[in-house]
């Protein structure tokens, strides 16, 4: 599932929110006593063998979504200390695809994640369930802004797990954090920052199975969310990214 991204948050009783972890996104295959980690890119990672060693006890055949994070003693993302592998990573779970043989994408997100909390473990592992709260999402991004993170997502409770251009689960970005996935000026491609950078044109638009979800209508590098459940939810323009 890919990332719209919008600047406010709101309250709604059919959205669940989650910590936006700073780190790479990543699936997790874990099968036959082995794991491996792609990227959104199809590209394996090589560096984390014992984060993958850790996975690969989990009882289960799985693939997992989530994000490979390294976290300070106070369980913040650090994002530098991940780049440069200098610290102990972790991979924080937000879905199940798919679990023992079983595709659950069609499932409700809801059922999924009441799922994965299932095969999770409590403690002693490298592999860590990403939790949610219900509804308030603006109280959750207002304590997210204070400790200084990236931002939350928020995500249709009812959704399912669709691939290509079509997404139910919303960025929502603390743009005055100083935790930026830019090291020494540049990302993890090695560009160079930019204090205004152009609006990327390649996200996609809102997922709306039925009608009455979010819908939003591509245009040259911006993408206009339009007024559906999300209360108060104005057409007006956004900067989209494709998230790492």
């Amino acid at each position: 599932m890919r990332l719209a991204i919008r600047r406010e948050p709101v309250d709604h009783p059919d959205f669940i929110y989650e910590v936006k972890y700073d780190g790479f996104r990543a699936l997790a295959h874990i099968e036959a006593g082995s794991c491996r980690l792609v990227s959104r890119k199809a590209h394996v990672y090589k560096s984390f063998p014992g984060m993958c060693a850790s996975l690969a006890q989990l009882p289960h055949e799985a693939i997992l979504d989530g994000e490979i994070v390294c976290l300070d003693g106070a369980g913040r993302p650090q994002f530098n200390q991940l780049f440069y592998r200098r610290g102990q990573p972790y991979f924080y779970a937000f879905d199940a695809p798919y679990l023992d043989g079983r595709d659950l994408r069609e499932l409700p997100l809801i059922e999924c994640k009441r799922i994965l909390r299932r095969i999770v473990p409590r403690s002693d592992s490298r592999l860590l369930y990403v939790g949610h709260i219900e509804t308030r999402g603006v109280d959750l991004f207002r304590a997210v802004c204070r400790q200084d993170l990236e931002g939350i997502v928020a995500k249709w409770k009812h959704g399912a797990y669709v691939s290509g251009d079509v997404t139910s689960w919303v960025k929502l970005r603390n743009t005055r954090t100083t935790r930026r996935p830019w090291v020494d000026g540049r990302n993890s491609n090695g560009k160079e920052q930019r204090e205004n950078p152009r609006p990327f044109s390649s996200a996609p638009p809102l997922h709306n199975p039925e009608g009455s979800h979010l819908v939003a209508s591509m245009a040259p590098d911006h993408m206009h969310l339009q007024y559906g459940v999300w209360p108060g939810l104005r057409s007006f323009p956004e900067t989209p990214r494709e998230e790492i």
